[in-house]
């Protein structure tokens, strides 16, 4: 039986959350509850759950703040929040598991199993710490590949290009990561830091573009010496950006 905590300010989604968990999750007990980050601290301290339902907003804080005053996390983590752009963001880019209220009980059943599959605590420390980090800006990136995921600095990617189900990332030392993610989720991730999609198969840092090859849609030469090609409809919105 998985020992759990619910940290959560608001008492309907409280509530609410702790009946979906008894009805859905017959393997999670719910030990305790907190309705702020001083009481959530205080119970984890007391109860040490194996996993944390950790609510983003609270009148004392946030669930960064609470994470960043404990002496050390050996606990799994799911975030809930109500929608707040940033804070997505932030958990995509760490790949730490969140739900949006209301909570659908399968989502819910989905992050439980996922969260608490076996994973060693240094990955999990790695991606608190990328969460953590990114709270404010964001400089890392954990990429989910085949043997574990990958944690790199968000400068140092060139390109990123589709493999069907799949992204193959190009980093400035020459390494390729194959990420088990669509370069759709990718450019929604990094289209707001200078990333471009170029071409329905192609997202490139445009920190990187080296020159302009005229086409019909083009193509770009990129530092590392590698030619993307552009699309012809995505031509106009990339030489607005580099013209400008």
């Amino acid at each position: 039986m998985i020992k759990a905590l619910i940290i959560e300010d608001e008492e309907k989604s409280r509530s609410s959350l702790l009946n979906n968990i008894k009805k859905y999750c017959p393997n999670v007990n719910v030990v305790a509850e907190a309705v702020d980050v001083k009481s959530g601290i205080s119970k984890i301290l007391k109860y040490k759950p194996d996993l944390v339902f950790l609510d983003v907003q609270m009148p004392d804080g946030t669930g960064f703040d609470l994470l960043e005053k404990l002496p050390e996390i050996n606990f799994k983590i799911i975030f809930v929040s109500a929608y707040d752009q940033f804070a997505i963001k932030a958990f995509k880019f760490s790949a730490i598991d969140y739900l949006l209220k209301p909570v659908d009980p399968d989502d819910l059943v989905i992050a439980v199993k996922k969260t608490t599959e076996i994973v060693e605590s240094k990955t999990l420390n790695e991606k608190l710490k990328v969460l953590l980090d990114n709270k404010n800006s964001f400089e890392k990136i954990a990429l989910p590949a085949f043997d574990g995921v990958i944690f790199v600095k968000i400068k140092d990617i060139i390109r990123c290009e589709s493999d069907r189900n799949y992204s193959m990332f190009y980093l400035k030392n020459k390494e390729k990561i194959l990420v088990t993610r669509t370069l759709k989720e990718y450019d929604e991730m990094l289209s707001s830091m200078n990333f471009y999609r170029a071409h329905h198969s192609h997202l490139i840092n445009l920190a990187y573009v080296k020159k302009y090859v005229k086409g019909e849609g083009g193509s770009v030469i990129m530092e590392d010496g590698t030619e993307v090609e552009v699309s012809r409809r995505r031509k106009e919105g990339l030489m607005s950006i580099l013209l400008n």
